[in-house]
C-alpha cells in the first residue's frame, strides 16, 4: 500500500510549501516538547525497543504463524503502548479534530521498521479519511490505534481453500462472514488478524484524526505472492444463492454475511510516505 507522492501547494506565513512538507510538520516529533520530556527520552526508547526485540522474537521463521505465547506477548506490549512511546503527541495540531490541513489530504504512511520477516508502520488518517477494504495474505497483522476515533469493519472468507462459495458469473462475487463492524477509541487494545481468521480483509475509517501502528509479519511483497488486493462488498440478499449449498448457517444469519468483489485499488487508497522522526531502533539490545 506504499504510493507515490504527488506534490501539492499551500501558502504558510507568505510561503508556498508542498502539503506532505505541512503534514510532516505537524505529525513528527518538534523539539520544545521533547525539552521538557528529555528524563522520559530513554525510557520511551526502551519501550519501542522491547516491541521490536518481541518481533524479531516472534517472526523468526518467515511464513509461521505466531504461537499463542508470542500473540500474548506481543498484545501486551502494544496494550500498554502509548502514542508518546514514538513520538507522537494528541496536542499536536494533525490530530485536532477540524483540522486546517483536512482539505483533500491523503492518508500518510512511515515505516519505523521495516526487514523481509516483518514491518512496524504508522499510518495517519485525517478526519474522513479510508483506507478501502484490503486483505493480508498469508500474513499476521498486530493493529494498535494509537490516537483518535476510527469505525473498523473486517471480514474472512467463509471457506477460503474451497470454490464452492464463488458465484459462478462473471462477477466472481465471493462470499465472506463479518468479523468485525464497529467503532474503536484511542486508548484501546491491539487487534490480531491471522492468515485464515481474525478478519483478515479490513476497512478503516476515521471519525477524527487517528494514527494506527501495524506490526505486519510478513511484509507485503508481490514477488513472494503476498500483494495487496482491494474488495467491494455487496449485502447477501442482492445476489441469488447459486454455488453456497454446503455451507451450513448461511441463510439463518444473512445478515453476517456479504459477497466480496475484487477490484482495481481505488483512488483513495494512495498514501503518501514520510520519513520516521520517532524514537530509533536498534538491532541489539540495550
Amino acid at each position: 500500500m506504499e504510493q507515490g507522492f504527488v506534490a501539492k501547494g499551500r501558502v504558510k506565513n507568505g510561503h508556498v510549501v508542498s502539503e506532505v512538507d505541512y503534514v510532516k510538520r505537524v505529525i513528527t516529533r518538534k523539539r520544545k516538547p521533547y525539552r521538557r520530556v528529555r528524563k522520559q527520552v530513554l525510557t520511551l526508547s526502551r519501550t519501542l525497543q522491547e516491541l521490536f526485540m518481541a518481533c524479531r522474537e516472534t517472526f523468526n521463521v518467515p511464513g509461521m504463524v505466531p504461537s499463542p505465547h508470542h500473540v500474548q506477548k506481543l498484545c501486551h506490549i502494544l496494550d500498554n503502548m502509548r502514542s508518546e512511546d514514538l513520538g507522537l503527541s494528541r496536542d499536536l495540531q494533525f490530530f485536532k479534530p477540524g483540522n486546517v490541513i483536512k482539505e483533500n489530504q491523503r492518508v500518510t504512511y512511515t515505516t519505523v521498521y521495516k526487514c523481509d520477516k516483518f514491518s512496524l508502520c504508522i499510518f495517519f488518517l485525517p478526519e474522513k479519511g479510508v483506507i478501502p477494504l484490503h486483505n493480508h495474505p498469508e500474513m499476521t497483522v498486530f493493529s494498535k490505534l494509537l490516537l483518535g476515533q476510527m469505525h473498523i469493519k473486517s471480514y474472512d472468507w467463509v471457506d477460503p481453500d474451497a470454490s464452492h462459495n464463488l458465484l459462478h458469473q462473471p462477477s466472481k462475487l465471493r462470499l465472506a462472514k463479518l468479523k468485525a463492524n464497529s467503532i474503536l477509541k484511542a486508548p484501546c487494545d491491539a487487534a490480531v488478524l491471522y492468515p485464515r481468521a481474525g478478519g483478515n480483509i479490513h476497512e478503516f475509517t476515521a471519525i477524527t484524526p487517528c494514527a494506527v501502528l501495524d506490526v505486519i509479519g510478513p511484509p507485503y511483497s508481490r514477488e513472494d505472492g503476498r500483494d495487496c488486493s482491494y474488495y467491494t462488498d455487496h449485502p447477501y440478499a442482492a445476489f441469488p444463492n447459486e454455488g453456497i449449498s454446503g455451507i451450513s448457517g448461511v441463510n439463518e444469519e444473512a445478515s453476517s454475511y456479504m459477497w466480496l468483489k475484487e477490484i482495481e485499488m481505488p483512488e483513495n487508497s494512495k498514501m503518501d510516505g514520510i520519513e520516521y522522526k520517532g524514537p530509533p531502533i536498534t538491532e541489539t539490545p540495550f
